[in-house]
């Protein structure tokens, strides 16, 4: 692995539309710190499995939580290669041939093996690091989670050891000879936004909102939330 960028095998290697892709760590991590879910991708006995789940970053290392009933979980504990994707849907691009109808999205890939957090002390920092990521500062206002909710709940880790990223953010892409056709065509923008929050009626009076909430404001994007929340809690890392 380079200082910069994630080495290209047959196993990440981008093999169609190569121009899209992404090897490098600054756009690998901008796609993952953009995003609160991803999907694990696993083997058990030979049958495939995807699993949609909350998921943080740190430094080169992801980890992601899950009840400690989990089939997944339980499967992973001796480290089992996984790939987690992440994926962000930016518009719906309709042209003047049905080949050409797209989507502009980001996604990342990456590729590692994925093993049970243990230690309970690093189990413990590694879930107050997920509110903390997703709610900076928020943790702090939190009464700590008893012995039995840490039982219950299971804590993956993965080192990044191998990624691809691909991105189109081209939106109409016809043929030349095409444009001139009277065929609507058009580019419709997607994104995720915050609405107004529905407070617990059972909140008692005179709560005050947290600071580390100030970003969530309804009909602010998701993903730039989450990129701000990741670099108020980790900084440009």
């Amino acid at each position: 692995m380079s200082e910069t960028a994630y080495p290209v095998t047959e196993r990440n290697k981008v093999r169609r539309l190569h121009e899209r892709g992404r090897h490098d760590f600054a756009s690998i991590y901008e796609i993952l710190d953009a995003a609160m879910l991803c999907h694990v991708s696993y083997v058990i006995d030979g049958q495939p499995y995807c699993t949609p789940t909350v998921f943080w970053r740190e430094g080169n290392h992801l980890y992601w939580h899950g009840s400690s009933a989990s089939r997944m979980l339980r499967t992973q504990k001796p480290g089992v290669p996984v790939c987690v994707t992440v994926t962000h849907l930016d518009s719906l691009v309709l042209a003047r041939c049905g080949f050409n109808h797209s989507v502009d999205y980001r996604s990342a890939m990456c590729f590692g093996n994925a093993h049970i957090i243990d230690d309970p002390e690093e189990k413990s920092r590694a879930l107050d690091s997920m509110i903390d990521r997703l709610y900076p500062g928020r943790n702090a206002e939190l009464r700590p989670s008893t012995a039995q909710e840490l039982k219950a709940t299971m804590v993956i880790g993965m080192n990044i050891d191998q990624a691809s990223g691909k991105i189109r953010s081209k939106g109409i892409g016809d043929e030349e000879e095409d444009y001139a056709l009277p065929i609507y065509a058009t580019r419709f923008p997607v994104v995720q936004t915050i609405g107004p929050a529905e407070d617990c009626p059972r909140m008692p009076a005179g709560v005050p909102y947290p600071e580390g909430l100030a970003g969530f404001i309804p009909g602010r994007r998701l993903d730039e939330i989450m990129t701000e929340s990741y670099k108020k809690t980790y900084g440009d890392t």
